[in-house]
């Protein structure tokens, strides 16, 4: 017996049910997707922020610091960070000499636990000299280590440097955090910024550049959820509200308008 062939009409009404299917099917594989890399992601934030503790335990209590960018402090022309040596005389990174090295078993690769899987490499403009991999998470060294924050530490120095046992509300309080800073393109940075910034005895303005991202899950607007830890251990994804969001195409922002509780709850005690 001959077998019988697929007409014309009965080949494009397969196609059209694939295509409808494919409708259905796209979506829910992209949610999966999307699922998958924010549940890496508070992974990831989750074992940075149990590094940060046994540091601390190592350290008599006191937080990581930020940076140190002194020669007199490292013994070498290289800054170093939380996540390793910046490279900026060298010209090579180098991921163990980060303070956080000796209690992660990783490198600074792309897809490592330094880097957030939503943000992957090629989607931002790497900072630093050696345009290497570094890592497209942030630390709260503007809470923990005022001294050792570069950029704002000739402000804010004076603040002291927090030991864990002192930190106020540490079930709230972003120790890191999913970050990006805004440009065409967008770069990394290892900083957490606050929503609002100091400016000597006890007046504030407005950080019109922050540096939390809500990458995960963007909907039609391009606003999603932060992951971060916080100083207790816990893991969460924060969702955004419209009005935190200053950069809608890179969703960038902070959690709500005012510093505390998440980024320094002190902030209205300072002078």
């Amino acid at each position: 017996m001959r077998s019988r062939a697929f007409t014309l009409i009965e080949l494009v009404a397969s196609i059209a049910i694939l295509a409808v299917l494919m409708a259905f099917l796209l979506p829910a594989l992209a949610s999966a997707r999307q699922s998958a890399h924010s549940a890496i992601c508070l992974s990831n934030v989750r074992a940075l922020g149990i590094a940060w503790q046994m540091y601390a335990a190592d350290y008599d209590g006191r937080a990581l610091p930020l940076a140190y960018t002194d020669r007199e402090d490292i013994g070498s022309d290289d800054s170093v960070y939380w996540w390793g040596s910046l490279g900026d005389v060298s010209g090579v990174v180098d991921h163990t000499r980060g303070f956080i090295s000796p209690y992660l078993d990783a490198s600074l690769t792309d897809g490592s636990v330094y880097q957030c899987p939503s943000q992957p490499w090629g989607t931002y403009r790497p900072q630093g000299v050696t345009r290497g991999i570094t890592s497209t998470y942030g630390y709260n060294g503007y809470y923990l280590t005022p001294e050792k924050t570069p950029g704002w530490n000739r402000t804010i120095g004076h603040r002291p440097w927090r030991r864990i046992s002192d930190i106020l509300e540490p079930s709230r309080l972003l120790v890191f955090a999913d970050t990006l800073l805004s440009g065409d393109p967008p770069s990394n940075n290892a900083l957490l910024d606050p929503p609002m910034l100091y400016r000597r005895n006890g007046r504030w303005r407005v950080n019109r550049a922050p540096t939390s991202c809500f990458r995960h899950a963007r909907n039609k607007a391009g606003i999603g959820s932060l992951s971060s830890v916080r100083a207790d251990g816990s893991a969460e994804l924060t969702p955004a509200r419209t009005s935190w969001i200053v950069d809608p195409l890179n969703a960038i922002g902070s959690i709500g308008t005012q510093n505390d509780p998440w980024y320094v709850p002190d902030w209205r005690d300072w002078e």
